[in-house]
């Protein structure tokens, strides 16, 4: 009896701590990558400190001081650019800086696909909602998609939307689908609700789950594709 006590009583302390551990691992991870970011200013101004006050300067060097100057050093940079980028000259520098990286080669494809990946979550695609359902990975099981694009079949002019399935619970993997339009399910949920729902592997549910869409060209189970 005591022993069934104790496993249940530490299988309810890891279910509390797990909620609180993840949340301090991913905010860390966060922190150090804000700080990496600002760590080369910091070392920069250190090193012009050292100059005039090497003391001062390797006090600030040591431990968790530095980390935080490295924090502080990137939060102002993003106010900045932030700032630089809702005046008039900014978007002009912002303008001249993307037409460099597009013709960088490499460099272009990844700059480019991810600031296009950055615009599109800010707006919606024309004719659909942003979060839809999709059946994935069979007929009968539906998941969370966003849909990034909207574009028509050449030969049958049927609408098709290019449809991002992330992974649970790291959202930043997934699988990219080409659907038609009548075969995925709008939903009303917000970005940040499906993002909840996707992190957290479906406890952060939304009250209402709007009802299934038949597909009118989903190909039947039974049937096989032509072969060319």
């Amino acid at each position: 009896m005591r022993r069934f006590h104790v496993q249940r009583y530490l299988i309810t302390g890891l279910l509390t701590i797990i909620p609180l551990w993840v949340t301090v691992a991913v905010f860390g991870f966060v922190l150090h990558l804000l700080a990496e970011l600002g760590s080369p200013m910091v070392e920069g101004a250190l090193g012009g400190l050292r100059r005039f006050a090497p003391d001062l300067a390797g006090a600030l060097t040591h431990g968790w001081i530095n980390t935080v100057l490295a924090l502080i050093a990137t939060l102002l940079l993003l106010y900045f650019v932030g700032w630089l980028a809702n005046r008039v000259l900014g978007r002009r520098l912002l303008t001249g800086f993307d037409a460099l990286m597009v013709r960088i080669p490499m460099v272009r494809t990844i700059y480019d696909g991810t600031k296009k990946l950055t615009a599109m979550m800010q707006k919606k695609p024309s004719g659909t909602q942003r979060v839809v359902l999709v059946e994935f990975p069979h007929p009968g099981m539906r998941t969370i998609g966003f849909v990034t694009s909207t574009m028509r079949e050449q030969e049958t002019g049927r609408e098709m939307v290019a449809v991002f399935v992330p992974t649970t619970p790291n959202p930043t993997g997934g699988y990219l689908e080409i659907v038609p339009l009548d075969c995925v399910t709008p939903t009303d949920w917000t970005v940040d609700q499906a993002m909840a729902f996707i992190i957290s592997g479906g406890a952060a549910a939304p009250d209402n789950l709007p009802p299934s869409i038949p597909c009118s060209n989903r190909m039947p189970a039974t049937q096989t594709p032509p072969q060319s």
